[in-house]
């Protein structure tokens, strides 16, 4: 059986976050964000979050799920996903993914085989043996308990051999077992992607009034109350958008124009990194927006092809 999941996505700024509440409303759906950064509880005008109101007209998944000081990987998401949409009460709802952050698309569309978390008694140890009896030695104890992962593994590769030993000794099964199941439970999605392209200029305008809009809605407050924060910044959550720059103002090494100016050029540079990602991924639907399109009519073709597609 399979199940097609769809991803709405496009470049930062255009519009993303309306349509796909507009089309999940619509086909009475439910949203999955595909946004890193929505993750985070308190990181809200940086992040162009959707308010309230939209949330709770719409189900809205992966939104304020962890604190600005923790960090969550994309092998996590992943998972989390899974169950979600594997959860007895979701076979009979519709998901939409909707976000910009390329990684953890490509993570979707992948899938990660992210085996057990780290044991650093475990990996001390091999690294020790490593120094004592050479690499090839540990290379050899991974021969014996799985010659699949051995033969894909140079013996000078210590880290990935030292990490298939630890995922052995962790779960009892070889990696090269674990990663084959893990194969033929994703073969059952298969995802398709929508993506919104506008022009240019067009996306570099709708930035420059979007960063505007977050300094006059109180962004460096923002920052400020979270660096204030006891528990602190993650190092992931002080690498978004707009915040890092922010950091770098508070910290006086920048004037307020100067903030501004940088948090938009980031942002382009950001946009055009996307764009590339997106041309790369497979199955790409794109849609292509008019300049002053609105979200309506890029809703409705969104919706007579999810029609057309039978979702």
């Amino acid at each position: 059986m399979h199940h097609t999941l769809w991803v709405l996505t496009g470049p930062t700024a255009c519009d993303k976050t309306e349509i796909g509440f507009t089309v999940a409303q619509k086909i009475r759906g439910e949203i999955i964000s595909a946004d890193s950064m929505l993750f985070y509880r308190g990181m809200d005008i940086g992040t162009a979050k959707p308010p309230l109101g939209m949330r709770e007209l719409v189900p809205h998944h992966f939104i304020d799920i962890i604190g600005p000081w923790e960090s969550y990987s994309v092998g996590k998401y992943v998972d989390d996903v899974e169950t979600l949409i594997n959860d007895t009460d979701s076979k009979e709802k519709k998901f939409l993914f909707v976000g910009g952050s390329p990684l953890y698309i490509k993570g979707l569309v992948d899938g990660i085989f992210n085996g057990p978390e780290a044991d650093w008694n475990i990996r001390r140890e091999l690294e020790e043996l490593a120094e004592k009896k050479g690499s090839q030695h540990v290379h050899d104890i991974l021969q014996k308990i799985d010659p699949v992962k051995a033969g894909e593994l140079h013996p000078n590769n210590l880290r990935r051999i030292i990490r298939a030993i630890e995922v052995y000794r962790i779960t009892g099964k070889p990696v090269s077992v674990l990663q084959e199941q893990y194969k033929q439970a994703r073969k059952s999605y298969r995802f398709k992607i929508m993506c919104i392209t506008r022009a240019r200029e067009d996306i570099y305008r709708r930035i420059n009034e979007r960063v505007d809009t977050m300094f006059g809605k109180g962004l460096v407050n923002e920052v400020q109350s979270l660096l204030d924060n006891p528990e602190g910044l993650s190092k992931q959550a002080r690498q978004a958008l707009g915040y890092k720059e922010i950091i770098q103002y508070l910290d006086g090494e920048l004037t307020l124009d100067e903030v501004k100016d940088m948090v938009k050029l980031s942002t382009r540079r950001f946009a055009k990194r996307q764009m590339t990602w997106f041309r790369s991924f497979p199955n790409v639907q794109w849609i292509e927006a008019d300049e002053h399109e609105g979200p309506e009519s890029i809703s409705e073709e969104i919706i007579t092809l999810l029609k057309s597609e039978d979702f």
